[in-house]
């Protein structure tokens, strides 16, 4: 009686063990094809950069914090690229991102740097409902600082236009060939 209580419980345990086993291995493989994004037609984002409030109040200005981590905005024609028109990149100036192409900027007057097109996975878009006004924002993918808004005014090919703090950027120019 003893040796089928035995066998009993052994067979149990080993069950046991077996789907345990089994189950790991399915969520080591489904962890592979997620973070391999294998099966899929999206394409892969960098990782999130994160960092606490310290740390950005360290690496940032006083003017950057207010707007890239707090959802501030410059005043309007006050910002260093909103007449800025040079050949070269914007990049995030919480985290380096590369955002936008300056062939993609032009003069709105809005009193801002506007671009009519953002660069692939750059900038994630939320819906912005504060001060009473129905907006999209724009944050960087990679370090989720606020960078400004977008609207469906902007010229062709896009209709749209990136309306961006200067603060939040950084300008690299093209290299002379």
């Amino acid at each position: 009686m003893k040796i089928i209580q035995i066998q009993i419980i052994s067979g149990i345990f080993f069950s046991i063990l077996l789907i345990v086993s089994v189950n790991s291995h399915i969520f080591a493989q489904d962890q592979y094809f997620i973070n391999n994004n294998v099966n899929s037609n999206q394409q892969t984002r960098s990782e999130t950069m994160k960092k606490t409030d310290a740390e950005w109040k360290r690496v940032l200005s006083k003017d950057e914090y207010h707007i890239l981590r707090e959802k501030g905005t410059e005043r309007a024609f006050t910002g260093k690229y909103d007449g800025h028109f040079s050949d070269g990149n914007y990049f995030c100036a919480g985290c380096g991102n590369k955002l936008f192409e300056s062939e993609t900027k032009y003069r709105s007057g809005c009193g801002w740097p506007a671009f009519y097109e953002a660069l692939p996975e750059s900038v994630e878009e939320t819906e912005d409902n504060t001060f009473g006004m129905n907006r999209i924002e724009i944050t960087c993918s990679k370090c989720e600082s606020h960078l400004g808004h977008v609207f469906n005014d902007g010229p062709d090919p896009t209709g749209l236009r990136y309306c961006i703090n200067s603060v939040s950027m950084d300008f690299k120019p093209d290299e002379k060939k």
